[in-house]
């Protein structure tokens, strides 16, 4: 068995994750102490009691998954499973940030402040309203490229995360994506759907985002992964410090491949994936890009109990 980590994204939050993981383990309490220490707020609060429309701000999102995901991580370890156990790390967009601090490279005060910049950055790049994403079902990345280049007439619409074989999300301005969406039905997509989120993410229009990132990531120590990371925008493995510093920049404009990155692990080998985290979205994805792969989603006492057997 070869085993991959891999890290939700944004829109797997929901009040309460990592709470039973809190109570359970102290090195997960832990997590979330550092996560409020570092941002000087009680996000832990936020997550476990409050409201879910201050949840789901990218601003708030971001950071509060990425402890979740660490609280998991630090649950694992402390029943004996180890980050080195994986051949590789991987994250869904934010998530990286989380594999990369789960693998070391980053500290998790320092992953917490980034994804704080990364979460307003997004935000603030596009005024609310201005941009939209829509997910297009039953078209491969190929097809849903050639339907945004075709929506945009002079506007940004891009292909922004291919996330499996039927499954492509579009970003950038809302009128070209409604017209991404009209267009994706006609050309037989089985179903075209608006997606609530409050940002264009990965596309064009993240560019102030981007430069944001580049400067707060200047101001940061990445350390080489203790297990290679598996990147959103290469879809294969890397490891050097400064390639990653810069493929994180890359990331904010750039496309999430992750059904590459998935395919990628497959032809090394990986059979074996673990969610770390909240949701269980990463595991529905990975199944329907490799039916024979082996997921285990880990986001509460009762998942780590059945994967010690």
């Amino acid at each position: 068995m070869t085993r991959a980590f891999v890290f939700p994204g944004q829109g797997a939050q929901s009040i309460g994750m990592g709470q039973a993981l809190a109570r359970a383990y102290p090195a997960a309490r832990a997590v979330f102490d550092e996560v409020d220490a570092a941002l000087d707020e009680k996000l832990s609060a936020l997550i476990w009691e409050g409201a879910i429309e201050d949840l789901t701000l990218t601003a708030n999102a971001q950071p509060a998954l990425m402890a979740t995901s660490l609280a998991a991580m630090r649950a694992l370890e402390a029943e004996g499973f180890a980050v080195t156990d994986a051949a590789y790390v991987a994250g869904h967009s934010l998530g990286e940030y989380s594999a990369l601090a789960a693998a070391g490279a980053l500290s998790i005060a320092d992953t917490a402040r980034l994804l704080r910049i990364r979460g307003r950055a997004m935000q603030q790049a596009v005024p609310v309203g201005n941009g939209a994403m829509a997910a297009l079902l039953g078209l491969d990345l190929a097809a849903a490229a050639a339907v945004a280049a075709e929506a945009a007439q002079g506007e940004v619409c891009q292909a922004a995360n291919d996330n499996d074989p039927a499954q492509v999300v579009v970003s950038g301005n809302r009128a070209a994506v409604e017209r991404a969406v009209e267009l994706a039905k006609a050309k037989g997509a089985k179903r075209a759907v608006m997606l609530p989120v409050s940002a264009p993410f990965h596309c064009a229009l993240m560019q102030p985002a981007a430069e944001a990132m580049q400067a707060a990531l200047a101001e940061v120590e990445i350390r080489a992964p203790r297990v290679p990371l598996v990147a959103n925008v290469r879809a294969e493995a890397v490891e050097a410090p400064d390639t990653i510093r810069a493929l994180l920049v890359e990331q904010v404009t750039g496309v999430v491949r992750w059904r590459e990155s998935v395919e990628w692990m497959i032809a090394r080998e990986v059979d074996t994936f673990w969610e770390i985290g909240a949701g269980k979205a990463l595991s529905g994805m990975i199944r329907r890009i490799d039916r024979a792969a082996v997921v285990h989603a880990v986001g509460n006492p009762e998942d780590i109990a059945a994967l010690k057997g």
